[in-house]
């Protein structure tokens, strides 16, 4: 179970780090005029776990913050991050590998 527990927050710490980075680089190609990161891309990071990162990335670099896709999705995808997160390690609890 201690297993478990550590990789799970291991992936949740890096896919959250990866999402805030991600809003940054993309934040300064905007400023650059460079090739973009696509929409797609920044909001499936935070879908698949890196929500907060991509909330605080937001946030820190004013980015994206007046799409509405963003300020729905993002705080969305936090609640859905969350739920999993909850289930995870319930499950991991009740049933240990």
């Amino acid at each position: 179970m201690d297993t478990v527990f550590f990789f799970f927050w291991l992936y949740v710490l890096i896919i959250n780090f990866i999402s805030f980075a991600i809003y940054g680089i993309d934040k300064q190609k905007a400023v650059d005029g460079q090739w973009r990161i696509p929409e797609n891309t920044l909001l499936f990071t935070g879908f698949i776990g890196g929500a907060v990162g991509s909330f605080i990335g937001m946030k820190f670099f004013r980015h994206k913050t007046k799409k509405l896709k963003f300020r729905i999705l993002v705080p969305i995808f936090i609640l859905l991050n969350l739920a999993v997160m909850v289930f995870v390690l319930w499950w991991a609890r009740e049933f240990p590998i």
